[in-house]
């Protein structure tokens, strides 16, 4: 049986739930899970305090309930799954380097951030962050695949050293800000400063978009390697259509401050 929190008090500050990870709480009883230690604002916590516990960790966690203000639930998470029954909060899976996380709802502001492996799928929409580098840092995610069916914000993918970001829908400004390897795809609008200080890597879309000066006009063609990672994202849900997955692709290399060896593809309309 797998391990079931099921919120039953929400907070009024954000709680610090890091210890919501398999490997975490593995082997324990729901009444040693009910006493692990969170932090709630100034003060100290347990998990029992805000959820039903039910059943033992097998490797799979399933969180039930408004979860938008319990932040770092899979944070450095190696191997398992984490089901969210509904939205979760910031940092959601922060620094995970394995295993499998799904939230059934929105994620809030820093959606695996600076994460190296595994895969964060959202149903939902995202917040300002996602993939990034904290502040303070400069590397990014580092590996690994974040899927947003929905919307998400800022700076998508700001300082990413490898791996994929993929959002159904539109995405912010300063998409792959200071990106360095990698790939972004975004199925639907990009804002402002798309690739700011990028110095390789690929940002996608399957919209016009506005660049920055620093940008400059390639080529048309058909990336082959952009027609599998497409076939892959259809796989696993994303509404890829033909058009984008065959189509002809405009080419822009940039930026033009940096190495200009980075590249946006947008699909050709014409």
């Amino acid at each position: 049986m797998s391990l079931t929190l099921t919120l039953h008090t929400q907070p009024t500050v954000p709680l610090e739930a890091d210890a919501i990870a398999p490997e975490r709480l593995e082997g324990m009883t729901p009444d040693q899970i009910s006493a692990v230690a969170l932090q709630y604002g100034n003060q100290r916590a347990q998990i029992g305090d805000f959820f039903k516990v039910e059943g033992t960790c097998n490797g799979e966690i399933r969180v039930a309930g408004d979860a938008s203000r319990v932040k770092r639930m899979g944070s450095g998470m190696t191997r398992g799954k984490i089901v969210i029954e509904g939205d979760a909060g910031m940092h959601l899976g922060a620094g995970m380097a394995g295993g499998e996380i799904r939230v059934e709802g929105d994620a809030g502001e820093w959606l695996g951030a600076e994460m190296s492996g595994g895969r964060i799928t959202v149903t939902g929409n995202a917040g300002h962050m996602v993939g990034s580098a904290l502040r303070g840092t400069r590397k990014g995610v580092e590996g690994g695949e974040i899927i947003v069916h929905g919307n998400a914000g800022n700076e998508v993918g700001s300082g990413m050293r490898r791996g994929l970001i993929a959002i159904g829908g539109d995405s912010g400004d300063f998409t792959g800000v200071n990106m360095l390897a990698g790939t972004v795809v975004v199925l639907g609008r990009l804002g402002w400063r798309t690739g700011a200080g990028m110095k390789r890597g690929t940002i996608v879309s399957a919209q016009p978009a506005e660049l920055l000066p620093t940008f400059f006009y390639a080529c048309a063609y058909r990336p082959v390697a952009l027609r599998l990672v497409l076939a892959h994202l259809r796989n696993l849900g994303l509404p890829v259509t033909d058009a984008q997955l065959t189509g002809r692709y405009r080419r822009w290399s940039g930026d033009g401050v940096e190495l200009s060896k980075g590249e946006i593809l947008l699909l050709d309309v014409s």
